[in-house]
């Protein structure tokens, strides 16, 4: 199979879409060295767009900031860590089950018993998607997984809709990526289908900048690209913020 043919149309498609959402990519570096981790948050309306990303020094933990307080209505959806670890894994999110999943591993559950207790939000009438990655230090089926935990067709009419994809080894130079939504629209659709395969370039840095052009001008908010070595799990992060 051409995966570069498969994942420049993918990176198009992407280009393509105004309002993908929120959107996690999980993959390896063209050297093979380094794990990656790229997520992003958009915003339509004037609350989702009042964000930044933070680092914080003392964790290493990725969070989500209001860029002027002042001006924040609900933190209820936006205000969260997307990004968490421990000694074994490298957790990814769209929300506060970032949280669930970082307590269920201390517990010693898995990635799925921890999904099992939560759902889409509940943000009527998009009942937007919840997607969650995890990267494993010492894997043993998979190194990485991805789940989207959504409402089908935009209604709660048949409950959530729980899927799991498990990847056994990493691809160099290309990651799996999963958004929360299939475009835009009035409800905006949920993602459908299989993670898609996705370019990785040769640094963080040029990581950043693809899907940071990529993204829609008017609705991208924030961008983070993170590699971390395969051999220590020492971490390089990039942020990108429509506001600085």
């Amino acid at each position: 199979m051409n995966y570069l043919n498969q994942a420049q149309f993918n990176l198009q498609q992407l280009k393509n879409n105004a309002y993908p959402g929120r959107g996690i990519i999980l993959g390896k570096s063209p050297c093979s060295q380094y794990w990656v981790q790229v997520y992003w948050i958009m915003g339509r309306s004037e609350n989702s767009r009042n964000r930044i990303f933070v680092l914080e020094n003392e964790t290493g933990f990725l969070k989500t900031k209001a860029f002027d307080e002042s001006k924040l209505t609900d933190p209820s959806l936006i205000i969260y860590y997307p990004m968490r670890h421990d000694n074994e894994h490298f957790i990814l999110t769209n929300g506060d089950q970032t949280d669930t999943i970082f307590e269920a591993f201390k517990k010693g559950k898995s990635f799925e018993e921890a999904l099992d207790s939560r759902q889409y939000e509940p943000d009527s009438p998009h009942f937007t998607p919840r997607i969650s990655g995890v990267i494993y230090k010492n894997p043993q089926e998979s190194v990485y997984k991805l789940s989207i935990l959504k409402a089908f067709k935009n209604s709660e009419e048949a409950g959530c809709q729980r899927f799991v994809y498990s990847y056994s080894k990493g691809l160099a130079g290309y990651g799996h990526f999963i958004s929360t939504y299939q475009g835009d629209g009035d409800p905006i659709p949920s993602f459908e289908g299989e993670p898609a395969l996705m370019p990785i370039l040769s640094s963080p840095e040029e990581t950043l900048d693809l899907y940071w052009n990529a993204l829609n001008m008017d609705n991208k908010v924030s961008l983070m690209v993170q590699w971390i070595e395969a051999a220590t799990f020492e971490t390089k992060t990039f942020i990108q913020n429509k506001w600085n």
